[in-house]
């Protein structure tokens, strides 16, 4: 057959190359596809409400596309082998054909056929299934590309510019590096900052949180601007002795976006140093609190407290509550990590916060329950009592948890020493080598009795066409 031609071939593959910002080798191998796809489709179209298709999944291995883009067209092609008699004539051919081109061929070898159909022949069927596939095949490109390109960055933070919006999302423009290309990624309402001014074309730093795939929408990204990567990222970036691994952020707890509007956002960072010298907390701050201020310009003005780690518990929480000033910490059930905290009447409602902001963010970056109570009013006999009950409640679900699973381990063993019991008493037919050996001839046998009345049917069918 001749070459089918497609008009504007090239000019095709480098548009859909700029458009998806896939390589042109890359869209070429996805059309080879998706016109091998749509030659199945008019091949399958023959038995069409006539018998059933007759062909597998790997039927049409042996064929492939060439393309060729100085003419501008394609072919189909199909690698036959060179038998004595063709069973399939769509993967062998005779010998005796192929001596007539070919003088040297022998049984066995591999001979490339064009078997293209006239481009008027194609049908609407198989054009349409090319077209499909090739949109499938390119989404699948631009997957695994995109996924290959950000799944494994070392740096998580991207510079995002702000394109379009989408219901509550924001879609964002963000590239990998210098000189890739721009990736769309939706930055949702939840992880939006409530201070940023989401204007077209306006640039921020974004986290990003994950690739997935959406159905129908192929490859997404999604970034957040109210992750605590981001918190972390930016003191990097601000402060020298973190990048030198002098001072080591332990913990942050961050509350991006309050439950209510009348509260701001609120970032606590827990900070230590590995030389005594070196003042961990002034160090992030930095000279007249140039550093953190950096940070929180682009956080958009986020409140953050920069305190020190301690391995101490009790310094620890009490640091966590800063600003507030404590008057004492009492670990009430150190293994259920409870701790009261003892303020001045007039350091409570800052130690609690506003809706109680400060002491939740201080009980997240420690992982301690904190109640935060005025040491004025503190009935030590009352609340120790109350914290006993509360230790017992505790102790008595644990050891109610611990029976459960006790019980389901003793029956679970239980279950298996029966199975063994009954098993050595009744062995099922798998477990006999016997058996796997009467099986073994059982098999031989069979395939024996079918080789004979293969044989005598084709002897018969012999007969009847010599008759």
């Amino acid at each position: 057959m001749a070459l089918v031609i497609l008009p504007g071939l090239n000019n095709l593959i480098e548009d859909i190359s700029e458009e998806k910002k896939l390589p042109p080798n890359v869209v070429e191998a996805a059309l080879r596809e998706a016109l091998l796809k749509g030659y199945e489709k008019y091949r399958r179209t023959f038995y069409i409400g006539v018998n059933a298709d007759p062909f597998d999944e790997e039927y049409f291995s042996n064929f492939d596309v060439g393309l060729d883009l100085d003419e501008e067209g394609y072919r189909i092609l199909s690698s036959k082998i060179i038998v004595e008699e063709v069973e399939s004539e769509d993967h062998q051919i005779s010998l005796v054909e192929v001596k007539q081109v070919a003088d040297d061929a022998q049984i066995g070898d591999t001979v490339v056929l064009d078997v293209t159909p006239e481009k008027e022949d194609f049908g609407r069927m198989a054009a349409s299934t090319t077209k499909q596939v090739l949109a499938q095949k390119l989404r699948d490109q631009q997957r695994k590309m995109i996924q290959e390109e950000f799944a494994d960055l070392e740096d998580p933070v991207l510079t995002a510019r702000v394109i379009r919006f989408e219901r509550q999302s924001v879609i964002m423009g963000v590239s990998s590096g210098i000189g890739r290309p721009e990736v769309e990624a939706e930055l949702p309402k939840r992880d939006q900052l409530p201070n940023d001014n989401y204007r077209a074309n306006a640039t921020f730093k974004v986290f990003l949180k994950e690739v997935s795939e959406i159905a129908r929408k192929g490859p997404q990204l999604f970034v957040s601007r109210a992750n605590a990567g981001l918190v972390v990222y930016l003191f990097e970036n601000e402060v020298p002795e973190i990048q030198e691994g002098t001072v080591k952020i332990v913990a942050v707890s961050r509350e991006a976006n309050p439950p209510s509007r009348a509260v701001g956002p609120r970032t606590k960072v827990a900070v230590d140093s590995i030389e005594k010298e070196v003042d961990p907390v002034g160090a992030c701050i930095g000279a007249r609190g140039a550093r953190i201020q950096q940070v929180v310009n682009e956080l958009r003005g986020e409140k953050i407290d920069v305190i020190k780690w301690s391995s101490d518990p009790i310094q620890y929480i009490l640091n966590s509550l800063s600003p507030a000033k404590v008057d004492l910490v009492r670990l009430v059930d150190p293994e259920g990590q409870h701790a009261h905290v003892l303020v001045p009447p007039d350091q409570l409602s800052l130690a609690i916060g506003r809706e109680g902001q400060n002491v939740r963010l201080a009980a997240r970056l420690t992982g301690w329950k904190i109640d935060v109570k005025n040491s004025h009013e503190y009935d030590q006999e009352a609340e120790d009592e109350a914290v006993s009950e509360l230790i017992i409640q505790r102790e008595d679900e644990e050891n109610l948890q611990r029976e459960a699973e006790l019980k389901l381990e003793a029956e679970q063993a239980e279950r298996a020493a029966e199975d063994a019991r009954l098993r050595e008493l009744y062995p099922l037919p798998e477990d006999d080598q016997e058996y796997e050996e009467q099986q073994l001839e059982g098999d031989s046998y069979l395939d024996n009795d079918q080789l004979e009345t293969e044989q005598n049917n084709e002897i018969s069918a012999s007969e009847e066409r010599k008759r």
